[in-house]
């Protein structure tokens, strides 16, 4: 084999690892870090250029960090993700990439997020690094407790929410952030019940999965939904300066059958950031829902 051959071999298995290093970062889960935008939006400072720059930067450093916190975990769960039929394809456990790629890879974009999102002011690096701490501790071990590990879902979502207010510095609504946490709670109690309803051997899968139930998740995800609604309302008609926004209220209402819908009915709720976008329906109210709110605080009436 010639130089030329070996060469050319040997840039094909970087661009290779690069791709599947990439792959490994979750680009779909990516979508989770849009919370970020909403202080920026619901303050109706959307069409500030450096605001929304700051969010923007806010926004891609969080990809960063919590694309390092995805190859840690596939690091660590490996072996159990074998024994999962979508999860074994991740390129860490398929054997695509090595751990040792996998870790050196996941520590630099850790420490290039931190360091940036500290250049955006403390409170952002505070924010970002208490994200990446709780992070690392579901994905280690807090995963493995029952009601606890759906909480921790539910405060990665919060802290994306005060990182966003940070980088722009405004404060956030009370009503807003409990809205999030319902919502978030809201998807990872049905993340729940799909895998203990449709895995073979869930428990393997996840271990707090033993500790539940499909009666338990049933009711908590209706105790959830029914908080969800109500918050949400309060905080259209109180929290917010803006009380044409309830009008949006029966969106996210519908948003919240369907998805149930789909969840009781075509095993969906798995993967929440690929159903908006396999379910028309679906898709079609959360786009719905963002021109509603987008229209009625940048150009409705007061």
């Amino acid at each position: 084999m010639g130089l030329v051959q070996t060469n050319n071999l040997v840039k094909a298995s970087t661009y290779k690892v690069c791709y599947y290093l990439f792959l490994s970062l979750r680009p779909k889960q990516w979508i989770k870090n849009t919370f970020i935008f909403a202080p920026l939006i619901f303050s109706r400072h959307l069409l500030e250029a450096s605001l929304a720059l700051r969010t923007l930067q806010t926004f891609v450093l969080f990809c960063l960090v919590s694309g390092a916190i995805y190859l840690l975990n596939d690091i660590a769960d490996r072996e159990r993700d074998r024994l999962h039929p979508r999860k074994r394809l991740r390129p860490v456990a398929a054997g695509l990439v090595s751990p040792w790629q996998a870790g050196v890879f996941a520590l630099l974009l850790l420490i290039l997020g931190l360091i940036w999102a500290f250049r955006l002011g403390w409170q952002v690096g505070s924010y970002t690094l208490a994200y990446a701490g709780q992070a690392m501790l579901y994905s280690l071990y807090l995963k493995h407790l029952v009601i606890i590990d759906v909480f921790l879902v539910a405060l990665g979502f919060v802290l994306r929410v005060l990182t966003g207010a940070s980088a722009i510095q405004v404060n956030v609504s009370a009503w807003l952030l409990a809205s999030v946490t319902l919502l978030a709670l809201f998807l990872a109690l049905c993340k729940r019940r799909q895998e203990l309803g449709c895995l073979e051997q869930a428990v393997k899968h996840r271990a707090s999965l033993a500790e539940y139930s499909l009666p338990l998740l049933d009711q908590l995800i209706t105790i959830v939904t029914s908080s969800t609604v109500v918050i949400y309302a309060l905080y259209t008609s109180l929290g917010s300066e803006n009380q044409y926004l309830m009008l949006t209220i029966p969106l996210v209402l519908f948003g919240l059958c369907r998805y149930l819908y789909l969840l009781h009915h075509h095993q969906g709720g798995g993967e929440p950031e690929t159903l908006i976008f396999q379910d028309k329906p679906l898709g079609a109210t959360i786009v719905l829902w963002v021109v509603a709110c987008l229209f009625i605080l940048y150009y409705g009436a007061t």
